[in-house]
């Protein structure tokens, strides 16, 4: 039966099938309006606290803007820029090779990840090609970097 439809804590996080709550987080019955599942499969996208609250845990999170837009506008703090054309090739390194490159521990396909972009698109197609290569507790912070600095400003160079 393996760890499927059983609950268990990993890394903060509250597990259950292939969601996947911040512990504060009571769990599926009660993860309504006040705070949303986060399900790879259709489910709704991160908000801005939800994604300010996970980046207290070890989720890696992997901006796919191009590296010209990040340069020019900053980014999201502690994310990493992987550019939406590299992500597929990015996410089958040697992990050697993707901590040389990008200067993270590469992900394991059960590791939490959230993927962002400018205002939603890109990291939507992110989301599908990390589920896609058998990545099982991805997300998406569809409000993306316009977003984020509504609230506060971005890290730059």
């Amino acid at each position: 039966m393996g760890l499927r439809g059983w609950w268990w804590s990993a890394r903060g996080l509250r597990v259950a099938s292939s969601c996947w709550w911040p512990v504060a987080a009571p769990g599926p019955a009660a993860a309504g309006a006040t705070s949303r599942r986060l399900c790879a499969g259709g489910a709704p996208s991160l908000s801005y606290q939800q994604l300010k609250d996970l980046k207290k845990t070890s989720v890696l999170h992997i901006d796919v803007r191009e590296r010209w837009e990040v340069d020019r506008s900053g980014k999201i703090p502690a994310s990493i820029n992987i550019p939406l054309g590299e992500l597929v090739e990015a996410l089958q390194m040697d992990p050697m090779e993707f901590k040389e490159r990008y200067n993270q521990k590469m992900p394991s396909k059960s590791d939490p990840v959230v993927f962002s972009c400018l205002a939603g698109t890109r990291s939507k197609q992110a989301l599908g090609f990390a589920m896609s290569l058998g990545f099982s507790r991805v997300q998406q912070y569809a409000g993306g970097f316009e977003d984020w600095i509504k609230h506060e400003p971005p890290e730059t160079k």
